[in-house]
């Protein structure tokens, strides 16, 4: 369910509306509920990685923190588990299907008024394939078997219980991500790297379906694990609080993620649903969908023009490039914006994900303005655990090159990740071998003479647009279809022929209005100071700007919606 089809406007009208009529546990539990259905929209598969992902996770946190779980959640965990693999993945749901009474009137006769009926294939739906009963078999084992290990876990030494506790959570997240997202891609390359040597290969290729969102709730289920042995929070004993923090749909697909100790508690208390909070949350939603829907697919267009074509021109390399930069801003904030305001209208304030990227001087200021909620994560749990800058500068760059590279494969199954995240780590050690150490100086700081250091803004300038076009290259990298697009396309870049005729498509009337409206938006947000500084025009203006955005938004709404980029990571 996308956030820009008509199906997710009535399911939130829906959500919206029981949400008003229920207490704090109502709300919840229909929150739970409505996120599971907004996932299983996709595939109703995709649902049994969910619940054994929130269920291991769930009872591994108790195990670091108190080291014991109560019978009945155990009961009931395990139960849900095997519920879970039996309704949503044994059972072929393709079997019952919605039934419309027109295909069965005969030519010239009166229709009955009936909406449909739905029918059910039994045999289909419970005669499973190898596959379904694999799974079914398989949990059915584990969670057996994980209840026989349960007393021995129990029965260590807290800190080697801890331990074993903490390496099993990781290992078992990390297991199931490799496994759908990149099983395929390191056995076809393994056999890619032996073809040369002249060994025969068989590529063992799956035909693995990626789950939408494994690597937004995996890393969001992984931090709760790791605070909770860390020590800076405290294992969550609800098993209700926690799916609802796993699950939440805003935030299930494409984050942001969050963590625990912001997100729980805002769950876990009475919300407070206001006229301001309303109306700050809706413009979110407004702004994110001008964002995906005006500027974003039109930018597609153009975008896709070039880099699905079979040769290019300097030009249209530029101008692809750049638009892509521009594409993946707004695809991913937009949606992030319509997250933050469908949770907001919800009473749910969720952490800013992204804070005005492209005004960044280096990419070190880049990597806490762009997906903040990853870049955090990247450096909480993987950068400082490998020592961060602890040990010397030689440690350092290993660890930001390890770290940025990691983070890029996060993004996808492809070299062109790997390749993007290389270039990322590179320039993060280049900028911090070369440049000052000294905290970069305040644009609004006085001269000593008195007035604004003129100089110092022009040298912000230049270094915003330096950094901006080496964030471009960067885009480059991550767009391209594959590793040769990527040096043919560097090539034309570096050594031309500088050809300035283009063939690029151009974009629609939307992305023409938008991305410039967009453009001094942001400029003006970043003069400002602040991103509610809208709230402060003038009503008139205010009004016209809401109108402007919703006309914009109608002028780019196509018949069928489309996907966003990051729901393929």
């Amino acid at each position: 369910m996308l956030f820009n089809s008509p199906e997710f406007f009535v399911f939130f009208l829906i959500v919206y509306a029981l949400y008003r009529l229920l207490d704090l546990r109502g709300q919840n539990r229909m929150l739970l509920a409505a996120s599971y259905l907004f996932y299983g929209w996709w595939d109703i598969r995709f649902l049994y990685l969910l619940v054994l992902s929130t269920a291991l996770d769930y009872c591994c946190g108790l195990l670091l923190g108190p080291g014991r779980i109560p019978g009945r959640d155990r009961l009931k965990v395990s139960v849900l588990t095997i519920l879970a693999s039996l309704l949503f993945v044994t059972l072929d749901w393709k079997a019952v299907r919605w039934v419309d009474p027109a295909a069965f009137r005969s030519p010239g006769e009166p229709a009955a008024g009936s909406w449909g009926t739905i029918a059910v294939d039994w045999g289909r739906l419970v005669s499973p394939d190898w596959l379904g009963v694999s799974v079914l078999v398989g949990t059915v084992a584990a969670v057996f078997a994980a209840n026989l290990l349960y007393y021995p876990l129990t029965n260590m030494q807290a800190d080697r219980r801890r331990r074993v506790g903490v390496w099993l959570t990781v290992g078992a997240n990390l297991t199931l991500l490799g496994f759908f997202k990149y099983f395929n891609f390191f056995i076809d390359s393994f056999a890619r790297m032996l073809e040369p040597m002249g060994v025969p290969v068989e590529s063992l290729h799956l035909h693995v379906i990626l789950p939408a969102g494994i690597s937004f709730y995996t890393f969001q289920s992984m931090s709760y694990t790791l605070d909770v042995y860390r020590g800076k929070v405290e294992a969550v004993r609800s098993l209700e609080d926690y799916a609802l923090f796993v699950t939440f749909f805003p935030v299930l697909v494409a984050g942001p993620i969050e963590r625990v100790g912001h997100m729980l508690p805002k769950l876990t208390t009475p919300r407070v649903l206001n006229l301001d909070q309303t109306t700050r949350g809706c413009f979110l939603i407004l702004f994110g969908l001008f964002k995906k829907v005006a500027v974003a697919d039109s930018l597609a267009v153009s975008v896709n023009s070039v880099f699905n074509a079979p040769s290019a021109t300097w030009a249209d390399v530029v101008l692809a490039t750049v638009g892509f930069a521009f594409q993946i801003y707004c695809d991913f904030s937009g949606y992030t914006d319509v997250a933050r305001g469908v949770a907001k209208v919800l009473g749910i304030d969720l952490m800013l994900n992204f804070n005005l990227p492209y005004f960044s001087r280096t990419p070190s200021e880049f990597w806490t303005r762009w997906h903040i909620s990853l870049s955090s994560w990247l450096r909480d749990y993987l950068y400082i655990p490998l020592g961060g800058s602890r040990g010397g500068e030689g440690a350092t760059y290993r660890n930001l090159m390890i770290t940025m590279l990691l983070g890029g494969l996060w993004h996808g199954a492809a070299w062109n990740f790997v390749l993007w995240g290389a270039y990322q780590g590179a320039i993060l050690c280049l900028y911090r071998l070369f440049t000052p150490r000294a905290r970069p100086a305040d644009l609004d700081e006085p001269s000593p003479a008195g007035g604004l250091d003129l100089g110092r803004r022009i040298g912000a300038v230049l270094s915003t647009g330096f950094f901006f076009v080496l964030t471009c290259y960067g885009w480059m990298l991550f767009r391209a279809g594959s590793l040769e697009q990527v040096v043919d396309y560097t090539r034309i870049l570096l050594s031309g022929p500088f050809d300035l005729h283009t063939t690029i498509a151009k974009p629609t009337t939307a992305g023409v209005l938008g991305l410039p409206l967009l453009i001094a938006f942001e400029c003006l947000e970043y003069s400002a100071g602040t991103r509610l500084f809208y709230r402060s025009l003038p009503s008139p203006v205010r009004g016209a700007l809401y109108a402007l955005l919703l006309f914009i938004l109608v002028m780019g709404t196509s018949n069928a919606a489309t996907q966003f980029i990051y729901f393929q990571f």
